[in-house]
């Protein structure tokens, strides 16, 4: 059965969509260059994380297009909350930086236009969650999955901090700037909206939870960090060119993915939820998590 790319190295079967692995509208404070009227034309861009992976209902629930894009995903719920004019959500499993920009590939292979494109100066809210896969976050996560318990197998963290180097860590700084390009080249499109970089959530708690999902507490605790410290950087970047982060891990730090059935907002290696579809994705309880952030974000909260 054929598999198509979610997030670095995870696969879903086109039947299944299953991986193999891990409400407020207030007028925003007056910044210069940018709207403070409530949005009328939304764009998301974004990857997997923002797409809702497989969430049902599908925007094509009959084929693997439309890069498996939910409905109930948080920018469907953050238009909707908001009453927006037009909405435009291009976001897309799979999705890089380079797809902002470029043209990429739907799920069963069809060209789809940049996400740039959906941008237009009439705008007047952006969302965006993107470099994940630039990164190789799932992929990461993929690799930090040891079936035995200590020391049998090998640790994802010592492997990737081997020789007093962290390469993840490296990677993440080394990409930092294409964050600032991509608010550059959003504001260029879209030169009065607010501009929001939305980061990821809490996927597991930094001791881990090895009866419940296989991974060491040491990997456990590397694979958040660089979570955590991806998150940074866009926050950081974000905040040096004049956009805004919308912080999601810490609302999502309990309901990772060792929390308790119908608690987890982050499916894990194992889906413990019999409502899980993509493992390592946000659930729809996630999603509605996110929304909120931004939601809150946009208030000023």
């Amino acid at each position: 059965m054929r598999g198509y790319r979610l997030l670095g190295r995870v696969t879903v079967s086109a039947a299944a969509c299953v991986a193999v692995v891990f409400a407020c509208t207030a007028t925003p404070h007056a910044v210069p260059g940018r709207s403070t009227e409530p949005a009328t034309v939304y764009v998301a861009l974004g990857d997997s994380f923002s797409a809702g992976v497989a969430l049902p209902p599908l925007v094509n629930p009959v084929s693997p297009g439309i890069c498996l894009r939910s409905t109930v995903n948080y920018p469907s719920v953050v238009a909707g909350a908001l009453g927006v004019t037009r909405f435009r959500d291009v976001t897309c499993s799979g999705a890089v930086m380079a797809d902002l920009a470029g043209r990429q590939s739907d799920m069963d292979g069809s060209p789809i236009a940049p996400q740039y494109d959906a941008l237009t100066v009439d705008t007047t809210l952006v969302t965006v969650g993107v470099g994940g896969n630039d990164i190789g976050l799932v992929g990461l996560g993929v690799g930090c999955i040891n079936v035995l318990p200590e020391p049998a197998g090998r640790s994802c963290a010592a492997a990737n901090t081997a020789g007093g180097a962290d390469l993840v860590g490296e990677t993440i700084e080394a990409f930092a700037p294409a964050y600032a390009e991509m608010i550059e080249q959003i504001r260029a499109r879209a030169p009065l909206a607010r501009i929001l970089l939305v980061g990821y959530p809490t996927g597991i708690r930094p001791e881990g939870c090895f009866d419940r999902q296989p991974v060491w507490a040491v990997d456990a605790a590397y694979l958040q960090a660089k979570i955590d410290q991806l998150n940074a950087v866009m926050a950081e970047q974000a905040d040096a060119h004049g956009a805004e982060y919308v912080d999601v891990a810490t609302s999502s730090a309990s309901h990772d993915a060792c929390a308790a059935p119908g608690q987890a907002w982050m499916v894990g290696a194992l889906p413990t939820d019999p409502g899980a579809i993509a493992s390592m994705h946000p659930t729809a309880a996630g999603h509605r998590n996110s929304a909120q952030q931004v939601l809150n974000t946009l208030a000023g909260r």
